[in-house]
């Protein structure tokens, strides 16, 4: 297997580390320097990415005995694999935003929202990363045969998971517990999940290749849950509101595995015909499965059961007051006028038909790449 596919592998799994635990170390210590391990791990993805793929481009291009030549395509008089153009944008997109975060917070201080200006184009470049890292893989995949074609299945389905992974980031405001009652919610993952899912399981060609993403992605954030506690923290900035001694780590993974074996069983019932009817039984069926198991959840995660280090309801970030909903476990009702929820719950409906349909049709691109 080349090189620079497991670069690509590699970075892509740093900056999900790095992401995870850079929000835990502001949750539970607080922003006490640039320089943290957390940052170090996100930036290497780009470091990682930039480098090497810089490197396949310009060895392909002014090389003519390069192994990668044949699978390349030529961009600006440059030759390499597409996805190798796509991953070095993105790092240097990446290492881009590091200065531009580092001025931020001097200037403004600790950021509000998730997504501020530097962290859009931080948020950016990873996901670019990422798409980069499965066109590359996907291109040895689809021109491989064999034992190597099945290894490379996994890996590129691998690099799905934490794509789905990298966007449920990027709607963290969206998914806090407090939310799981809210139409904005089921609307946010309507919109994203389905055309990864689809899409990447399409382009796969397993069977049961939505299932899993999703259980990447689970068993992703379920490490998480369960390693980061082992390790200390203390807050190093004010106002403390609960005692925190140790790594708060990211809620409980949405169950996102469900609704993805129903899209699985009706990809495999399908087989590929009448995309458009597909994305509406599937878009349907995905978003009310999801509905059907998320919800009672939410309640559960509510309750005094999931207060422990399984479920870790009971991990609050050190600047959380007592008067939050949060601290409270009560749902925040984000849709207060008369009829919203149902007006916004039919757009989630609606967007999850498209969602997949987009992915159905990212899907078949995807399954003509092999370059």
């Amino acid at each position: 297997m080349a090189w620079y596919i497991w670069c690509s592998v590699i970075a892509v799994a740093s900056a999900m580390i790095g992401v995870h635990w850079d929000i835990s170390w502001h949750r539970s210590i607080g922003r006490d320097t640039f320089w943290t391990p957390a940052h170090i791990a996100i930036y290497l993805c780009g470091v990682l990415s930039g480098i090497s793929c810089g490197y396949l481009i310009l060895s392909t291009t002014f090389t003519n005995h390069s192994p990668a030549r044949e699978s390349s395509v030529e961009i600006w008089k440059f030759r390499a694999p597409l996805g190798a153009f796509i991953a070095a944008w993105g790092g240097i997109a990446m290492l881009v935003s590091a200065p531009f975060d580092d001025w931020w917070h001097s200037a403004y201080g600790l950021d509000v929202k998730i997504l501020s200006p530097p962290h859009v184009v931080l948020a950016a470049g990873m996901i670019t990363v990422e798409i980069g890292a499965l066109i590359l893989i996907l291109g040895a995949m689809n021109r491989a045969k064999g034992e190597l074609r099945r290894r490379l299945e996994w890996l590129f389905l691998y690099v799905g998971g934490m794509i789905l992974v990298a966007l449920l980031v990027v709607l963290m405001e969206y998914t806090f517990r407090v939310y799981l009652h809210s139409a904005r919610f089921y609307l946010a993952i309507a919109l994203t999940a389905p055309v990864v899912l689809a899409g990447v399981a399409r382009a796969s060609g397993r069977r049961w290749g939505a299932t899993t993403v999703a259980a990447i992605y689970t068993v992703f954030l379920l490490g998480f849950q369960w390693i980061l506690p082992l390790f200390p923290a203390e807050p190093k900035l004010g106002p403390v509101y609960q005692k925190v001694t140790h790594f708060v780590p990211p809620e409980f993974p949405l169950l996102l595995i469900v609704p993805a074996v129903a899209l699985d069983l009706l990809r495999n019932k399908m087989g590929g015909r009448k995309a458009w009817l597909e994305a509406l039984l599937a878009g349907t069926a995905f978003l009310a499965v999801f509905l059907a198991v998320e919800w009672p959840f939410a309640n559960f995660l509510m309750s005094p059961a999931a207060r422990n280090r399984f479920f870790g309801a009971h991990y609050f970030d050190y600047n959380l007051p007592s008067t939050s909903y949060y601290v409270r476990y009560l749902f925040f009702p984000l849709e207060k006028a008369p009829g919203e929820f149902g007006r916004i719950l039919a757009e989630a409906f609606l967007g999850a038909i498209l969602s997949v349909r987009a992915g159905l049709a990212w899907g078949g691109w995807m399954r003509r790449i092999e370059r």
